[in-house]
């Protein structure tokens, strides 16, 4: 019987076709390959418009749902540019409602933890689930879709270049097959994470893939009214007439964020115009456009933050995309901001106060009430809080651990203070004989480093506790003096020295002079681990006392203290020459073969040369133009993050054992390497006068106090950070002013002997001034003593 394709009969017999026969397991293999071709050509694909989609996920079981997949790929793909529109949107929606029923990796064979085909790199820990430090109870794998080899195979045809670029090519100048593409995407992304950048390439690295986030971002974010306002309110973001547009912002989030993964910042900041060569891929999107999307994804977010408890954003689903939650398309949204901003950190595009949500919350509130809810978290429990969990318990936490930057630095550095300053009080509540509990350790100046490992190691996370020190000079004596915080600061500053001195092999220095683990192996042997746990809480410790170290930390290295991956950019500072040899792949168009590139990388240790795959079997698969991105993203991460985990590991191990890891979340890596080393900005003679203590025959009216000031004052930027190292033993003031100098800066006389050179107790800030006959004289000796680095002299 022949049904008239307008009738209802028809639709259900073609309904019974999908539900009955294309969720047969392997269909193809099942028919002779004389039926399987008149089946394919004869089946009415142009009808499956009419099929009752919500229906039909329905009747289905999860495994036949995965068979329905399988053979759909089989037979429409190779027809889809010649199917209505109609049945093209069948066919996006089948597809994608059949991805949202599946459980996260319930595609992935449990026999494989990982494919080839798999870039299979941890996302950033920007998604809060990724989050490394979390001690949770050990939860039973999630189920998964029981699939043979051939099924399995066949589905790979949903994430490869071809199919998703022919719906690329199908769907375009139609607005609504566009939407049902952006859909099925992010259903295809969410369903199966282990073909996620495998499918984010498939379309980032097409030839068309700049045109189409170009287009989406000018047909239809820009014109969006999502996130127009700095004040959006979650009603606008919950609205159903808005549903349309969440696909499209969350298809171009993803797609940027994956795009400036392997995006050099010589690439980012060609603006896509005239500087654009052929060796820069023009960004898809110019700098204006830029800052523009990346103010309308701050004035999404932000809300999504500060309203955490009206969004309910861990059950209610994304206007438009039923199976996603808003804390996944939040995750999203943040992710791709904090990438922007990191751009925006080293170099400056955006407009002056971009980044800021001050005109929509008072500062006073915030951090008062920042400050109360931190204090009050239960503090018994052994486990460091996910960002997710942050801003589940705290709008103002939520907002401080996962977009810090809409807070200014200053604020969230004073946040920082009283983080520490609350738990100061709380470890340092006194014993039973009434005073506080603390230590007191015996060190050698000739071992300074060794002794100090000795007796504060084990100490763990009592070394937040107060730490009194007795020096034992070269002759064996106790040197005289009582530690009130002074000789502690020397020890503090003496140990780093020693610890983070790159002869120690413990530690390598970019060409910047920026330090990061050793990756050698000899770095990873158990006591140099040890090692890097006991530097990791020393540095903690500087943090917690507020103490400045001179030392600068490599970008990538910080990083990792915010649980953070690297990539291709970050790889110029470590290694310039297996930068450029990436470039040069990446921007290739020459015969691969001829390069002879496999997935493998080289260490050359003690003369020694070991190949590593990259990826299982890695020596037997050849790089090539289809597969670049991946090498160059798997040796970056290699380099940057493999090679140093265990050592970073354990520093960070270390570290949180004096910091809180949530504390370090307020921050980004320049900005951590300000909070350690003070602030770039220049020494500011005025705010250091008004911040200084006098002592002895001296006072502010004092002529040689005058002298002292004046000559300065006289000093060029090099010279007073000289001076400031002479006396406080760090070039750097501190990030908010000399008034967080502790001990205060101070000026004692020493003596009328105009031949006497100044000399300083770093210890406690503290500067030896002779009574110099005449200002020349003065500035002649303070100028020699501080680039002799004279001075050290406890009194």
């Amino acid at each position: 019987m022949v049904f008239d394709s307008s009738s209802d009969q028809f639709s259900a017999a073609l309904f019974s076709v999908f539900q009955h026969i294309l969720t047969i397991p392997r269909l193809p293999n099942r028919l002779p390959l004389t039926s399987l071709t008149p089946l394919a050509g004869q089946l009415p694909w142009a009808s499956i418009g009419n099929i009752p989609v919500s229906l039909l996920v329905q009747v289905t079981d999860l495994e036949a749902k995965a068979h329905l997949l399988a053979n759909m790929v089989v037979f429409i793909p190779p027809r889809l540019q010649s199917l209505p529109a109609p049945a093209v949107s069948t066919y996006l929606e089948t597809s994608a409602s059949i991805l949202d029923s599946f459980p996260p990796d319930g595609l992935e064979p449990i026999s494989k933890t990982s494919m080839v085909t798999s870039w299979n790199i941890k996302e950033d820990s920007d998604d809060s689930d990724s989050e490394t430090h979390v001690q949770k109870p050990t939860a039973p794998p999630p189920p998964r879709v029981k699939l043979d080899t051939k099924t399995f195979t066949r589905l790979q045809t949903v994430v490869s270049p071809s199919h998703i670029n022919t719906l690329v090519t199908k769907t375009s100048n139609n607005p609504g097959l566009r939407v049902q593409f952006f859909r099925f995407f992010l259903s295809l992304s969410s369903a199966w994470p282990a073909k996620r950048d495998q499918a984010f390439s498939a379309v980032v690295f097409s030839p068309n893939g700049s045109m189409l986030m170009k287009e989406v971002w000018r047909e239809w974010i820009r014109k969006s009214p999502l996130g127009k306002t700095s004040r959006t309110g979650i009603e606008a973001l919950r609205d159903p007439s808005n549903q349309a547009l969440w696909p499209p912002l969350l298809f171009l989030v993803d797609m940027y964020t994956h795009t400036l993964r392997t995006m050099t910042d010589d690439e980012f900041f060609s603006t896509g115009g005239a500087r654009a060569t052929s060796t820069l891929r023009s960004q898809p999107l110019l700098l204006d456009e830029v800052a523009d999307f990346s103010k309308q994804v701050l004035n999404i977010v932000f809300p999504l933050y500060w309203n955490e408890d009206q969004m309910n954003v861990m059950e209610d689903s994304v206007p438009g995309l039923p199976a996603m939650k808003w804390e996944t398309a939040r995750d999203k949204l943040t992710r791709c901001l904090k990438a922007i901003h990191a751009r925006d950190s080293r170099r400056k595009f955006t407009p002056e106060d971009h980044w800021l949500k001050t005109s929509e919350i008072d500062m006073q509130s915030f951090c008062e009430a920042a400050i109360f809810e931190e204090r009050n978290l239960d503090r018994t429990s052994n486990r460091t809080l996910t960002k997710r969990q942050m801003a589940y318990i705290s709008p103002r936490l939520g907002v401080l651990n996962n977009i810090p930057f809409a807070i200014p630095f200053n604020v969230r550095v004073e946040i920082f203070r009283e983080f520490v300053a609350n738990d100061m009080a709380r470890v340092d509540a006194p014993g039973p004989d009434g005073g506080a509990v603390g230590y007191h350790c015996t060190i050698r100046r000739s071992h300074i480093a060794k002794d100090g490992y000795d007796t504060l190691n084990g100490l763990g996370d009592k070394l937040k506790r107060r730490i009194r020190i007795t020096f034992i000079d070269q002759f064996g004596n106790e040197e005289s003096g009582i530690d009130g915080g002074g000789v502690f600061k020397e020890f503090l500053t003496s140990l780093s020295k020693e610890a983070f001195d790159t002869d120690r092999g413990l530690w390598l220095a970019t060409r910047q002079q920026a330090l990061y683990p050793n990756p050698h192996s000899y770095a990873k042997e158990s006591h140099q681990l040890s090692w890097y746990r006991f530097i990791g809480r020393i540095l903690g410790k500087a943090l917690y006392e507020g103490i400045l170290v001179d030392v600068s930390f490599a970008t990538f290295f910080l990083a990792k203290w915010l649980g953070k991956q690297s990539y291709l950019d970050d790889l110029a500072s470590l290694d310039q020459e297996l930068y450029q040899g990436l470039l040069f792949l990446k921007h290739y168009d020459g015969n691969f073969e001829d390069l002879s590139l496999n997935f493998t990388v080289t260490d050359n240790e003690f003369g020694e040369t070991k190949t590593i795959d990259l990826i299982p079997n890695g020596a037997n698969i050849p790089v090539t133009k289809e597969n670049r991105m991946q090498y160059i993203y798997m040796v970056s991460n290699y380099r940057l993050n493999v090679q140093m985990k265990q050592q970073s590991e354990a520093f960070f191990e270390g570290l949180s054992d004096v910091i809180d890891p949530k504390w370090l979340r307020m921050f980004n890596q320049q900005e951590l390497q300000i909070l350690i080393g003070g602030t770039e900005e220049p020494v500011n003679v005025d705010d250091l006068r008004d911040n200084t203590v006098y002592g002895g025959s001296f006072n502010e009216e004092h002529p040689t106090v005058a002298a002292f000031w004046k000559v300065l004052r006289s000093f060029d930027q090099a010279q007073r950070c000289a001076f400031l190292r002479f006396v406080t033993s760090c070039a750097r003031p501190p990030l908010l002013g000399f008034k967080e100098l502790n001990p205060k800066f101070s000026i004692r006389d020493a003596g009328s002997d105009n031949s006497r050179l100044p000399t300083a107790s770093t210890c406690v800030n503290l500067l030896k001034l002779p009574l110099y006959s005449n200002e020349y004289i003065l500035r002649q000796k303070l100028l020699q003593a501080i680039n002799a680095g004279a001075g050290f002299d406890l009194s």
